[in-house]
C-alpha cells in the first residue's frame, strides 16, 4: 500500500476537527528535528517521520522504547510503520510524572529511517471513544457494559460510565489482574461493594481531579486507570477519592492501554496490511 494512502485513511477515520496535541510544542522534541516530519512539528498527532513511500506491514505498540524499536530492526523489516499511542518514551520515577516522558532513541530512529520504517502518532484520537480506543478497548477486556463515554480532554471524549457483574471492588480488581497479567493496586476509599455495578474507566493517565468530580457525578464510586500512584503530584486527586469514597485501581500507565494497540492491528489488517503488536514492559511504579 502507499503509504500516503494509509495515512490519509487513519486521518479520515480517527481524527476529528476539535481534538489538538501539543507533544512537539511542549516536549522538547527538538532533539529529534531531523527525524521529525513537517507535519507533526505543526500538529503534533499523525505522521511523526516520514521514512518510507510504501507500507507492507504495520507494527503497534503504546511507546516507542528501546525495546520496540530494537524488535523491528532485528525483524530485518522494511517498507513498513511503526504505529504507536505515544510519540514519546514513558518512565515515571516515584516523585513526579511531569518529566516522565523522554526522547526516542536517536540512533534507533537513524537505523528505522535507513530501512524505511516510518512512524505514525494517534495519541487523543485514540483515546477518543470508539471502536478501538484506549478506555473502550479496557472495558472489553474487563466485561464492562458501557453505558456512555464523558470526561472531553482537548476534543476527545476519554473515560466510560460502565456496569460490572463484578460484587465487589476485590472481584474487579483480581479481572483487572487477569486481564493485564499482572497485579494491580487497589486503594480502597470507599465501600468493598460495588453500588448498583457502575464504574468509571479511564486508560493511561486518567486519575485527574476534573474525572474524579465526573464520575462522582455519574454515581460510580469505583475508578479504573493506568497512573495510579499516589505521590506529590497526585496527592490532591487522591484526597478528593478520600473524601468522595471513590475506589481507585491502577494497572500501569502501559497495560491499560495496551488493549487499543492489540486492537490496531485488525483495523491494519482490514485494509490488508500484515501487522503485529510488539509487547512492552509494565512500568510498575506507575501504581
Amino acid at each position: 500500500m502507499k503509504a500516503v494512502d494509509l495515512y490519509n485513511q487513519l486521518e479520515k477515520d480517527f481524527v476529528r476537527p476539535d481534538i489538538t496535541e501539543d507533544w512537539y510544542q511542549t516536549s522538547d522534541m527538538s532533539v529529534n528535528d531531523e527525524y521529525i516530519s513537517k507535519n507533526f512539528k505543526q500538529r503534533s498527532l499523525g505522521l511523526l517521520c516520514d521514512f518510507t513511500l510504501e507500507i507492507d506491514k504495520v507494527y503497534t505498540a503504546v511507546f516507542p522504547s528501546d525495546k520496540v524499536l530494537t524488535k523491528i530492526i532485528d525483524d530485518g523489516a522494511t517498507n513498513a510503520m511503526l504505529f504507536v499511542h505515544h510519540p514519546l518514551v514513558w518512565e515515571i520515577s516515584k516523585d513526579t510524572i511531569k518529566d516522565a516522558f523522554y526522547q526516542i532513541n536517536s540512533e534507533l530512529l537513524q537505523k528505522l529511517k535507513e530501512r524505511k520504517v516510518s512512524l505514525f502518532n494517534f495519541h487523543l484520537p485514540l483515546d477518543n471513544f470508539g471502536e478501538y480506543a484506549t478506555t473502550k478497548t479496557l472495558a472489553d477486556a474487563l466485561q464492562i457494559k458501557i453505558l456512555k463515554p464523558y470526561n472531553n480532554y482537548n476534543g476527545a471524549l476519554c473515560g466510560i460510565i460502565g456496569t460490572t457483574d463484578c460484587k465487589t471492588v476485590y472481584e474487579l480488581q483480581d479481572r483487572y489482574s487477569q486481564a493485564v497479567g499482572h497485579e494491580t493496586r487497589l486503594y480502597q476509599y470507599g465501600d468493598a461493594e460495588i453500588k448498583n455495578g457502575i464504574v468509571s474507566l479511564c486508560a493511561g493517565g486518567g486519575n485527574g481531579n476534573d474525572t474524579i468530580m465526573d464520575l462522582f457525578n455519574e454515581g460510580a464510586s469505583v475508578h479504573l486507570t493506568g497512573i495510579s500512584i499516589k505521590n506529590a503530584y497526585s496527592e490532591r486527586v487522591h484526597a478528593l477519592e478520600k473524601e468522595h469514597r471513590i475506589n481507585l485501581i491502577g494497572g500501569t500507565h502501559y497495560s491499560s492501554e495496551k488493549f487499543a494497540c492489540i486492537a490496531m492491528c485488525d483495523y491494519f489488517v482490514k485494509l490488508g496490511l500484515e501487522s503485529e503488536f510488539i509487547a512492552d514492559i509494565p512500568c510498575f511504579e506507575d501504581m
